[in-house]
């Protein structure tokens, strides 16, 4: 127990003087922001897989999806790893870098206003945001402090204040340069520590042949293609975690700040095998929930009713499988993820007040110092109300991540990606596609309920991305010459 404390002040520690050194280089807003849009592919690519793969993913999502789905849940990060990273990159990522040199915008609200002509988007696209990225920061909040909760038995508020301050620390003083230094180390942690939990995982349960045939017996369809709950299911899984990428702006912001060509291609194989690495090992080690854990042998996964407390039941593996003299390794690879995950979304939500709404609408002439001041000031500002939402433990991890993706995907991805790669998309079509999108999104959350939050997200992606197409393929049919009734 004592080497976790002395690990975890280490990196504290490290964090501060990173945040430091990013502090000390930071001369502009632009840095603040992008770091002066010359960052490395090493960088970019750690910067990229820290931010997509959180302790929501180790937490909440490889939890309660293994225990459901088993073995297909692997499925989830094929998707992750082929769509969410390197599709993203082949597709994206030169292409982002470029409108962002022609079209001279930095944030996608900016690039959205300047696409299409239409301040009315770029206010509205900084106000998804700033609502919707808010709960899901909460939502990583609330998914580390579960596991700090059971490895260090602190009290939940207590972990929470320590990732709200030290999160705070580094990206409140270095912006964006210091999130590119630290995700560097970041990424190597959670490399070691998913390499650790996989060897262990495998080797507590005899073996993979062993563990598929404990899957088996405890119910056939925990090994079998498509787990318990079903195809469409599964399917929405998939589909939300791996296409919303396409139009997450913590994600794609990472593009604006890359520094050229070569360092996006460098940067979609190293991030491409990291993606599958972390994914892989957290949804595999999701299904091995059913073979470790029970009400008998790990009380605290599972409420008096014998029912899986589903955010608790990672935590849970991660202690019963792992050497204690290991454990560090486990609460620093979340840490982390969640650290990354958390400054990128932090520093998103900041820009959308600061650069969209503040310098786009109301002082236009700002200068570039007190644009710095206000990004540090929001960003310590989304942090307190971040941390607020968590301290209520407003639901189940999964549902807040699963809305808050499914609602900004719904509100970016038509436009945004029909934008960036077909030259014929119009302002209509794209606020119609955007709108319409986030409205059959938020209808269906209401209507299906928190056991379908998936499906309906994927529904409101899918009508942001067809609205488009619809609507070019009317304006190019031919319209058909009227009929006169006049008679030669």
């Amino acid at each position: 127990m004592i080497a976790n404390y002395v690990a975890v002040a280490a990196y504290a520690a490290l964090i501060v003087v990173i945040g430091l050194m990013g502090m000390r280089r930071l001369r502009s807003f632009d840095d603040f922001l992008l770091a002066g849009g010359s960052v490395g592919p090493w960088m970019t690519a750690f910067s990229y897989g820290t931010a997509y793969f959180s302790a929501v993913l180790f937490i909440g999502f490889a939890g309660k999806i293994g225990w459901g789905f088993g073995l297909s849940s692997v499925w989830i990060a094929v998707g992750n790893t082929l769509i969410g990273v390197l599709g993203v990159w082949l597709l994206l990522g030169n292409r982002i870098k470029k409108a962002a040199h022609s079209l001279e915008v930095k944030t996608m609200p900016e690039y959205l206003e300047a696409r299409y002509d239409s301040s009315f988007f770029k206010g509205y696209a900084a106000l998804a945001i700033f609502v919707f990225l808010i709960p899901y920061t909460a939502a990583v909040f609330m998914g580390l402090s579960y596991l700090f909760e059971v490895s260090f038995q602190l009290p939940y508020e207590y972990v929470l204040l320590f990732m709200g301050v030290f999160t705070g620390v580094y990206l409140v003083m270095g912006g964006y340069r210091s999130v590119a230094m630290i995700d560097v180390i970041f990424g190597l942690i959670m490399t070691v520590g998913v390499l650790v939990l996989l060897w262990f995982s495998i080797s507590e349960g005899g073996g993979l042949p062993n563990i598929v045939q404990s899957l088996r017996e405890i119910e056939p369809k925990l090994a079998a293609p498509v787990g318990p709950p079903g195809f469409i299911p599964l399917l929405s899984l998939v589909f939300l975690t791996s296409v919303a990428p396409f139009a997450m702006p913590q994600l794609l912001q990472k593009f604006y700040a890359v520094r050229d060509r070569k360092a996006v291609q460098v940067g979609t194989i190293a991030s491409t095998v990291f993606g599958l690495l972390v994914t892989g090992t957290a949804y595999f080690t999701g299904a091995l929930t059913r073979v470790f854990l029970s009400p008998e042998r790990t009380p605290g996964a599972f409420s008096e009713s014998g029912a899986p407390i589903v955010d608790a039941l990672m935590p849970e593996l991660i202690v019963y499988v792992i050497p204690s003299a290991l454990t560090v390794v486990l609460l620093l690879l979340v840490l982390s993820a969640s650290m990354s995950t958390l400054a990128s979304l932090i520093l998103v939500s900041s820009s959308s007040v600061t650069k969209d709404f503040y310098h786009g609408f109301v002082n236009k002439n700002a200068a570039d110092r007190s644009l710095t001041l206000m990004g540090r000031s929001t960003s310590a500002l989304f942090i307190i109300i971040s941390m607020l939402i968590a301290w209520q433990k407003p639901a189940v991890i999964v549902t807040i991540l699963s809305i808050s993706w499914g609602a900004i995907a719904s509100v970016f991805l038509g436009p945004f990606l029909w934008g960036i790669l077909g030259g014929r998309i119009r302002k209509p079509e794209a606020l119609a596609s955007s709108i319409l999108g986030l409205g059959t999104c938020l209808v269906l959350f209401f209507t299906w309920g928190s056991a379908k939050v998936p499906q309906a997200a994927s529904v409101g992606m899918i009508v942001s991305l067809v609205v488009p197409v619809v609507g070019l393929l009317r304006s190019s049919t031919p319209k058909k010459p009227l009929q006169s009734n006049h008679r030669q």
